[in-house]
């Protein structure tokens, strides 16, 4: 195996490949690879020496052969599609003048960390090991859809610049069978990570993806095994998590969404252990929750934009604790309108806490919004059972009411008692007792029946009898959904 011509820069790397041996090139810790253009021929190595040694080198007797150069300027296309390359490979703080081409490729370890590169053509390959790209910066797209990677994935650090309308980072279709590692990726124009699977931890952490208009993120159906680590994320576009599956958290904390007239987190269909927007700045752009089920959401009201939907979203706890009201008036921004599930999702919460207060205050707000969809006559007596009662849910309400109308009976009648039916057969008359006679349509002190009073004091009757039976109703309707969901 011989290429003719060899310099002496390729010399040292054919060379040292038998042996597994490190070829660095930079001159000090700070020489990097941005200015890598204007290296010369002492540093520059062509891709198809590097082939050559990755398809067809050996080992020499007694070491284990590998790739391994640094600080070198690689000249032509790296073409390994559908090849077998059985060496560990690391070409760090490397400046490729083209795009390497994997497409297929079977790989050991690879590492092209704090690399600079026009582009990476890597989708349906394999690694058999660690897949490091930590620091690189990539000029073009970076492709790995559909990759497989025993190990684990680092981007930590990198840049990803794409082509205007396309994604520039395809992770879609890939299986990462430990963690992935992008703290403080930066990506203009958007990542696709749709139907991947990572079997560990995914971790965004101070990462910045923008893509104005469209997503930013899309991670649709994507699994992971343990967490989805995304704190200090910024998102300028929309964040898709559309039926994601999180067994553990997904930590939003201290994230910025931002998708102006658009939805800026989308997250419906998506099971999930725990939801942190804890210290998150307020979205910018619709919430779409509908469907997902989640075990603890951590959010304050603040955080939700002007529109949501949650239309058939579950979860088991709610955090911070806080009244009722702020919560309620988050589901009154529902695109749906009234939802009721939306707030017995919200009663339940409170109740599992103990917080019966809370979860009543719900309820009511869940009356008075199922209200204004009503016919005329449905919100009419809508109003009369708030207005008396609080549709059953504020029972001293009633109580109030049934002892202003008994004084009020009991002094009139006090005033002016009505006359007997049957002289010398009724029983002494009792102002108090007529008028509950009068107010409570099933309780009988033989008052009523034995007193008939006439004129306005006979209208006054009728009127007391007609706010009895009002407030008995309500109170029994109130009562029924109390003790049903209790």
């Amino acid at each position: 195996m011989e290429i003719a011509n060899l310099t002496p820069a390729e010399r040292r790397v054919w060379w040292a490949f038998p042996r597994g041996e490190t070829v660095d090139f930079r001159r000090g810790p700070d020489d990097g690879p941005e200015d890598g253009g204007s290296w010369g021929p002492e540093r520059t190595v062509r891709a198809e020496v590097l082939r050559t040694l990755l398809l067809g080198g050996t080992s020499a007797d007694g070491h284990v052969a590998a790739l391994r150069v640094e600080g070198a300027r690689i000249t032509g296309t790296l073409d390994l599609r559908y090849g077998e390359v059985a060496r560990p490979v690391r070409l760090a703080h490397c400046r490729f003048e083209e795009s390497p081409q994997l497409y297929g490729a079977r790989t050991r370890h690879l590492t092209l960390s704090g690399s600079v590169l026009p582009g990476l053509s890597a989708a349906t390959a394999q690694v058999d090991g660690m897949l490091r790209l930590a620091g690189c910066r990539f000029d073009a797209a970076l492709s790995l859809g559909g990759a497989r990677v025993s190990g684990a994935v680092f981007l930590d650090g990198a840049r990803i610049t794409g082509p205007p309308g396309e994604p520039a980072l395809r992770l879609d279709r890939m299986t990462i069978e430990a963690d992935l590692w992008a703290r403080s990726l930066v990506v203009e124009g958007g990542a696709w990570m749709t139907g991947s699977t990572v079997n560990g931890l995914v971790n965004l952490g101070g990462a910045e993806l923008r893509a104005e208009g469209r997503d930013a993120l899309d991670a649709e159906a994507l699994t992971v095994g343990s967490d989805l680590m995304a704190n200090g994320l910024r998102c300028t576009g929309r964040l898709n998590l559309r039926g994601v599956t999180v067994p553990g958290q997904l930590s939003l904390v201290r994230a910025r969404l931002s998708n102006p007239g658009g939805v800026a987190f989308w997250a419906s269909s998506a099971t999930v252990g725990e939801l942190w927007l804890r210290e998150a700045e307020p979205i910018d752009g619709t919430v779409n929750l509908r469907i997902a089920r989640f075990g603890l959401v951590y959010i304050t009201p603040e955080v939700w934009p002007r529109e949501v939907r949650l239309e058939g979203m579950t979860f088991g706890t709610l955090l911070p604790r806080l009244p009722a009201k702020p919560r309620v008036e988050v589901l009154e921004r529902d695109e749906a309108g009234y939802v009721p599930h939306s707030y017995e999702q919200l009663a339940a919460a409170y109740l599992a806490v103990g917080d019966d207060k809370a979860a009543r205050n719900v309820q009511l707000a869940k009356q008075r919004r199922r209200r204004g969809t009503l016919r005329l006559y449905g919100k009419v007596w809508g109003y009369l059972q708030d207005y008396a009662v609080g549709y059953g849910f504020r029972p001293m309400r009633a109580a109030g009411w049934l002892v202003a109308l008994m004084l009020v009976g009991s002094l009139a009648y006090q005033a002016h008692p009505p006359q007997p039916l049957k002289p010398g057969e009724a029983p002494p008359f009792n102002p108090p007792f007529y008028t509950l006679d009068l107010l409570l349509p099933i309780i009988d002190f033989g008052q009523e029946k034995a007193f008939k009073p006439t004129g306005a004091y006979q209208w006054l009757a009728y009127t007391l009898i007609l706010a009895g039976w009002v407030l008995a109703t309500t109170i029994v309707a109130g009562v029924t959904r109390a003790v049903s969901r209790s």
